[in-house]
């Protein structure tokens, strides 16, 4: 299935149908007087969050999107049906944009979320609603409401707990392969992914967070190199972002200042999210080789990174563990490293039974 995670579509919601005028006319009805019957309401436009979505190819063959009209009213005070409403069923991560792409007009970010965009017109009164002691035949009735209608654009961020970030080539698919059943397309040549892979990462039971990998960032991505910064957006909602660096690049100050600097660039946040930075590719290097780059890279980022290989799976496991530690500080599981250090080994705290 083909990816997409933008579309914008046109949607309006119904007319509410025409009240009726109408007269009973019948044999042995000694007085008849008005009986048109009311117009149904329009139908509404609606937006679901679903869960088994990840695309929103759906809206790329189909743009238009109209709710039904209400029923127009009848004589013997036979009131119109309501048209039917008309429902978006989008993947949950979804944002509602106006025309502009300036507002946000609501964030799908459940399952099972409904939200009302467009509401029907309301349908008109028949001439029964207006009959009384002073007019007892009138003789006219209220046309039914118009709806409501908006060009919207739907832009699909992925929930994922862990975002991959990196340049081309860094090794982003071969990581998730290897800590998760994903199986991204991987190869020898730069920009291999095209669009973001989703992973579930399960270290043991109870223990599972999604992993998103998105395409390469170059020098340059926030003006629009490369595939830019467009898929940026499928980690805005991680608790932290793991940065693999390529051991093998000569150059692995500048590979992380680059990347670096477009998060910083894109703004929403991402450059202050946690990040866990990692070497990768180390099986690529002897002992030497791996100490010179690491501590070339740690005098630069003012952290420790971790060595890892998602062709050997060094240290893969221990860092998915770091990982899963941010995202249970980010869901307020636990408050700070030493709470959990002191679930995992009671004795070291003091008195336990």
């Amino acid at each position: 299935m083909k990816f997409l995670d933008q579309a914008k579509i046109y949607i309006r919601s119904g007319n509410g149908g025409g009240g009726a005028v109408s007269f009973r006319r019948e044999k042995y009805i000694e007085y008849g007087g008005p009986d048109g019957g009311d117009g149904g309401r329009g139908g509404d436009v609606w937006i679901e969050a679903v869960e088994g979505l990840n695309t929103l190819i759906d809206y790329r063959y189909q743009q238009h999107f109209k709710a039904e009209t209400g029923v127009h009213g009848m004589g013997r005070n036979r009131h119109g049906a309501n048209g039917a409403d008309a429902v978006l069923r989008v993947p949950v991560g979804t944002q509602v944009l106006s025309e502009d792409k300036e507002q946000v007009i609501v964030d799908m970010a459940e399952a099972g979320q409904r939200v009302r965009l467009l509401k029907g017109g309301n349908g008109g009164f028949g001439n029964t609603h207006f009959k009384g002691p002073v007019n007892q035949a009138p003789k006219f009735a209220n046309p039914g409401l118009d709806g409501e209608e908006a060009w919207i654009w739907l832009r699909l961020k992925l929930i994922a707990d862990v975002g991959l970030v990196g340049l081309p080539n860094a090794g982003k698919s071969t990581f998730l392969a290897a800590a998760s059943a994903a199986k991204p397309k991987i190869a020898d040549y730069p920009f291999t992914t095209l669009q973001p892979n989703l992973g579930v990462v399960d270290l043991s039971l109870g223990e599972r967070f999604v992993l998103a990998d998105i395409p390469g960032l170059i020098e340059g991505a926030s003006e629009g190199a490369g595939l830019g910064t467009r898929f940026l957006g499928h980690v805005e909602r991680s608790a932290t972002l793991i940065h693999l660096v390529d051991a093998t690049e000569a150059d692995v100050v500048g590979a992380w200042r680059t990347v670096r600097q477009e998060l910083e660039t894109y703004g929403e946040g991402l450059a202050d999210k946690a990040e866990i930075l990692a070497l990768n590719k180390i099986d690529a290097l002897d002992e030497a080789l791996r100490a010179a780059k690491l501590a070339e890279l740690e005098a630069a980022a003012g952290v420790r990174p971790r060595l890892v290989s998602g062709v050997s799976g060094e240290g893969v496991r221990e860092l998915l563990r770091a990982a899963w530690r941010q995202v249970r500080l980010n869901r307020g599981e636990i408050v700070n490293d030493d709470e959990e250090q002191e679930a995992a080994d009671p004795g070291s705290g003091g008195w336990a039974p």
